[in-house]
């Protein structure tokens, strides 16, 4: 691919940012768990909170909890709704990715960067400061009342950004949550940051990159 769009945008959590639920996840039921039922654990708490954003938008805090307490209860462990805000309270204290910063840097001064992100207004700008590049617009599933994957989160992006799908460059390291919603609403130029998450799917016409450092030479910079 050799596109040079109106606007890059990403995914944060996970693409940008290293978003640590599993390593949140160990931490407070490794010990109890041991390291093959903590590994489910992990597995099943990904899954509630993917199907926890798929309904009306509410806060954050409430899709952790409510995850948390259904992958309890599926592990046979104590919920602790105390816990649940201890993670949630981690969020905005996650970095990037190792590769970002410099990947970021290269492209900032020559195309404008975007974060389209399923955080909180609160949250976000103290994972956006640690990026180490600048970051031109930054829309949540907050403002847009939709978490991705819902169509909606992406459709107030364009909105906020008066553009169309045609204008962006699309990054990511998750179909589920990103590059099969970009698909489906037309978004032809997409880059999936292979960070080992979910197995390839060529259906969804893609690049893929193993990190942001090789962002640079899909827009030819």
């Amino acid at each position: 691919m050799t596109f040079r769009p109106k606007f890059i945008t990403f995914d944060c959590h996970g693409t940008m940012i290293f978003f640590d639920m599993a390593g949140a996840a160990r931490d407070f039921y490794g010990e109890q768990l041991g390291a093959d039922k903590i590994e489910v654990f992990i597995r099943d708490f990904s899954a509630y909170r993917l199907d926890e954003v798929l309904g009306a938008w509410k806060p954050y805090a409430e899709v952790v909890h409510n995850a948390l307490e259904r992958t309890c209860k599926r592990n046979d462990v104590p919920f602790d709704p105390a816990i649940a805000a201890q993670i949630y309270d981690r969020v905005p204290t996650w970095g990037p990715n190792p590769d970002v910063p410099t990947g970021l840097a290269r492209i900032a001064p020559h195309i404008p960067l975007v974060a389209l992100t399923n955080s909180m207004n609160s949250q976000i700008p103290h994972n956006i400061a640690k990026l180490g590049a600048p970051i031109a617009h930054v829309f949540t599933a907050e403002s847009a009342q939709a978490y991705k994957p819902r169509m909606q989160a992406f459709e107030y992006m364009f909105d906020q950004l008066g553009c169309g799908p045609e204008d962006v460059l699309h990054v990511s390291s998750s179909f589920r949550y990103d590059l099969m919603t970009a698909h489906d609403i037309g978004i032809k130029h997409k880059v999936w940051v292979n960070r080992g998450h979910e197995p390839a799917n060529p259906y969804y016409g893609y690049t893929e990159i193993k990190d942001v450092t090789g962002l640079p030479g899909v827009v030819g910079l």
